[in-house]
């Protein structure tokens, strides 16, 4: 089926809009947004847990629902942006971004955190889509495009060093909720900005919105992915076996409805496209793959090492650099090599890195920690920017909503499900460490607890108390790195076969 399915080139829709780069600039402000609120939150989690006191499993869905409930959306914004308008959804869904990101701001307690960012996913489902669909439809022309989308995902590179550096001077000199009220005045500017500059765009007689298909796919992802959540958590168990049966059966039932109807939510016929199906499957395993390393970094960085917030973002500012730099140039990297060679390169690469890590020690100097987050940042950037211009050359521009949807499915899945697994490994081998006679039950529950505890106890049971759950946080960390590798080793042998033949 591939090449069915690429109509830019091949129809002859050629033509250029007036003043599309201008619009992009306005497109990627709600990358930008995304971007800077998906990494201020690992750096917020140690003031997060000393003032709320969430336990493990509270620290963990403050961290993932966020990702749950996008994941489950995703499709059904991006349908419902095809059929009422692209603009409408982004603009009304970055305006419902900000609000929410106030509550998020001012919760008081684990359970309104969580709920919050819950809510927060819901806004967050209406804005990935609708900008890279836009772009779709802006620029018609392959190599515009493949430069597009090289923007596109440098913005979003660039937020995940600008979330951590913002976030990191924010919590210096205010509370931790002020991390989160950074997204007004990029939300202010985004809608009012947009208003003026975007184009409408929306598919003709798309059909209605099916809600039944968006319930189903809401439930079948969050159900699996909680199934999954607990089972890595606390083993195999009546409530996750009960959970994952029911959310396989919504999907295989939203599948089967999205076959019978005649405007369906997705059209599942794309995944029949080797090329998309290949990048989409990358997508979501490079991000489960890395997700340990991005969701624990800041904690060791802080926890561990003793930096500083502003110090610790600073730190990770090579992925972002390298990530940046790789997706500008990854089109032409493509073109001039090959996509599965830059795929699986970058991939491969992202692995290495992640191998390197897993020697990391309590004192280990920043020269290995940097060189290893560069390579990461350059081989995602290069992977990242390459498989969102597969997907979306892929696909007809009036499905360009549903497929952006598709390939943003993949990240927030991929990183629900890394939390979900990854984090879970490293829990559980934090809770194994020993420490000294009177360890308070809140020490096992995170490191941040731990932290907390040892101040209350005196000088030399503290030390120790600190000692071993550090080593034994070090140790959890070196088990994600190492799957984590594991993960993108395979993944670029996947892309390498899946990708054949392949051209931007």
């Amino acid at each position: 089926m591939t090449g069915t399915l690429r109509p830019a080139a091949a129809t002859g829709d050629t033509e250029q809009r007036p003043g599309r780069w201008l619009a992009l600039a306005v497109l990627v402000l709600a990358v930008l947004l995304v971007a800077v609120d998906a990494t201020v939150l690992g750096l917020a989690t140690p003031y997060l847990s000393e003032d709320l006191k969430p336990s493990g499993t509270q620290l963990l869905w403050i961290g993932d629902v966020y990702s749950f409930v996008i994941a489950g959306l995703l499709v059904s914004m991006g349908s419902l942006g095809d059929r009422v308008g692209r603009k409408r959804v982004l603009l009304t869904g970055a305006a419902a971004f900000g609000a929410v990101s106030v509550l998020n701001a001012y919760a008081s307690t684990p359970g309104l955190m969580i709920l919050a960012r819950a809510l927060l996913g819901v806004a967050g489902a209406t804005l990935m889509p609708a900008t890279l669909a836009l772009i779709r439809n802006l620029f018609h022309d392959p190599r515009e495009r493949s430069i597009a989308v090289g923007v596109w995902g440098a913005t979003a590179s660039a937020g995940t060093a600008v979330g951590p550096i913002a976030g990191g001077f924010l919590l210096q000199h205010f509370w931790w909720g002020s991390v989160f009220l950074i997204n007004l005045p990029v939300m202010a500017v985004l809608v009012l900005v947009g208003a003026r500059l975007l184009p409408e765009s929306r598919t003709p007689a798309p059909g209605p919105w099916d809600l039944m298909s968006v319930l189903l796919s809401l439930v079948g992802v969050i159900a699996v992915v909680y199934a999954i959540k607990e089972t890595a958590a606390r083993g195999v168990s009546g409530t996750a076996l009960a959970a994952g049966a029911a959310g396989a059966a919504a999907l295989y039932w939203f599948v089967r409805r999205q076959r019978a109807l005649p405007h369906p939510l997705l059209d599942v016929r794309l995944f029949g496209d080797r090329g998309f199906s290949g990048a989409v499957l990358a997508d979501l395993l490079t991000v489960l793959g890395m997700s340990g390393l991005v969701f624990f970094l800041s904690q060791y960085l802080q926890l561990v090492q003793g930096r500083g917030p502003f110090e610790a973002g600073l730190a990770e500012l090579p992925a972002a650099a390298g990530a940046v730099a790789a997706g500008l140039a990854a089109g032409r990297a493509a073109r001039r090599l090959s996509v599965r060679a830059v795929v699986s390169g970058g991939l491969a690469a992202v692995g290495g890195a992640l191998a390197a890590l897993t020697t990391l020690e309590r004192t280990t100097g920043y020269p290995l920690l940097g060189t290893a987050l560069l390579v990461v940042g350059v081989g995602a950037g290069f992977s990242f920017t390459v498989t969102a211009d597969v997907i979306l050359a892929s696909v007809p521009k009036e499905q360009a909503g549903a497929a952006s949807a598709v390939s943003e499915t993949a990240y927030e899945l991929g990183a629900a499900l890394g939390i979900a697994l990854l984090g879970s490994v490293v829990t559980a081998a934090y809770r194994d460490f020993t420490g000294p006679a009177g360890t308070p039950p809140q020490a096992r529950e995170s490191l941040g607890g731990a932290v907390e505890a040892a101040a209350g106890l005196p000088g030399g049971a503290g030390g120790a108390l600190l000692t071993a759950a550090r080593e034994s946080f070090v140790h959890g960390l070196h088990l994600a790195c190492g799957t984590g590798a594991a993960v993108l080793l395979a993944t670029a042998a996947a892309a390498w076969f899946l990708l054949k033949g392949q051209k931007l």
